[in-house]
């Protein structure tokens, strides 16, 4: 019952007006909009905010992160071409180039054409980037406890995020 003493049409929306043609707002169609509903924003969050985090061990080493996880799928793997780089980190051609060419001026990287296929790029570490990996060793260590979770709960994560990202490799 209403104030007037009617009884309220079945019709009423959330705001409690009566009417089939509520507005978006009122009936919360917009909530799917939400930040906070979002499943893709907590991991572009932590993701930025670990990345920020690594800064600073990277910067004793002169590296950015994206430089260093292409360093570790280098010294973990050793030479191989752009192409095979790019699918292990998951970064195209065009990112990955201005990137590789910063490390070869750097030293720590040689890039090489093959004659007998020139579209390829084949990449080596040199002994400056070889060498690099005993500095880089300290890095994980480092960064340890930079997401406070309990270690479960990491490994549990970790998990997770791997089976997402075999699921979206399709």
């Amino acid at each position: 019952m209403n104030p007037a003493g009617r009884a309220k049409s079945a019709k009423t929306t959330r705001t409690g007006q009566a009417g089939c043609h509520a507005s978006p707002e009122a009936s919360g169609a917009y909530d799917v909009l939400r930040i906070e509903n979002q499943l893709c924003f907590p991991l572009y969050a932590c993701a930025k905010e670990v990345v920020r985090r690594y800064r600073k061990p990277l910067d004793a080493l002169g590296l950015t992160y994206t430089q260093y996880i292409v360093m570790m799928v280098l010294w973990q793997y050793g030479g191989m071409t752009e192409g095979e780089l790019g699918k292990k980190v998951h970064l195209d051609s065009g990112t990955l180039a201005p990137l590789l060419k910063r490390l070869e001026k750097q030293g720590l990287i040689h890039r090489e054409r093959p004659e007998h296929n020139e579209r390829k790029l084949f990449l080596t570490l040199t002994k400056k980037g070889e060498a690099l990996k005993k500095k880089a060793v300290h890095v994980p260590g480092a960064m340890a406890g930079c997401i406070e979770l309990p270690q479960k709960d990491l490994l549990q994560l970790k998990k997770l995020l791997d089976k997402a990202l075999l699921a979206m490799e399709g």
